[in-house]
């Protein structure tokens, strides 16, 4: 059973949004140590509305390609875990780190690991040709190359967006520097 129910979580959602209290107070008022708990409650009913507060019956399983790009996404923009578990609709934001800290360190294959208990049914094997370690290598270090020029150009992307917009400040600032001289002719 959940230590909070469905109720308890929507009444404490209400009265923090119905300005009955700020995070601090009503984390008092219901005995909480701290008030992480309900801002992750808040943030969840305020991206999914009451199904953010429901308790999640099964286990969501994500491809490897959607770990990539959730990792892709934090890595590229300057976006928070939670706003990036918002955009995605990821419920736990503490997936994405998770994600992020075995990517680091095993690679690709660490995110397409299953975990669990083995099956103890063997399945057939197929009689697939192994791809040699020098080809292996070569294919991983191209993937590696590929991931690294998608960061680059998504950085590149963003400062050329950012100086254009410098630029057209200066434009602006200049244009107003120049109708203020007209006047005083």
């Amino acid at each position: 059973m959940a230590k909070y129910s469905f109720e308890f979580k929507l009444k404490l959602v209400h009265d923090y949004l119905s300005g009955q209290g700020g995070l601090r107070f009503l984390a008092k008022k219901y005995g909480f140590k701290d008030s992480s708990q309900i801002s992750k409650w808040i943030n969840a009913y305020k991206e999914l509305g009451e199904e953010g507060l429901l308790r999640s019956r099964k286990n969501k399983n994500y491809s490897v390609q959607f770990k990539l790009d959730a990792i892709e996404l934090y890595l590229t923009t300057e976006l928070s875990y939670q706003e990036v578990a918002n955009l995605l609709k990821i419920r736990n934001p503490s997936l994405i780190a998770n994600w992020l800290r075995t990517y680091q360190k095993f690679g690709i294959e660490g995110l397409s690991k299953q975990k669990g208990r083995p099956p103890t049914m063997s399945k057939k094997k197929r009689n697939e040709p192994q791809p040699l370690p020098s080809e292996r290598s070569q294919v991983e270090k191209l993937e590696k190359e590929n991931r690294m020029l998608k960061i680059e150009n998504a950085y590149l992307k963003e400062l050329r967006r950012l100086r254009l917009e410098d630029e057209q400040k200066m434009n602006e600032s200049h244009e107003s520097f120049t109708v203020s001289e007209d006047t005083f002719d």
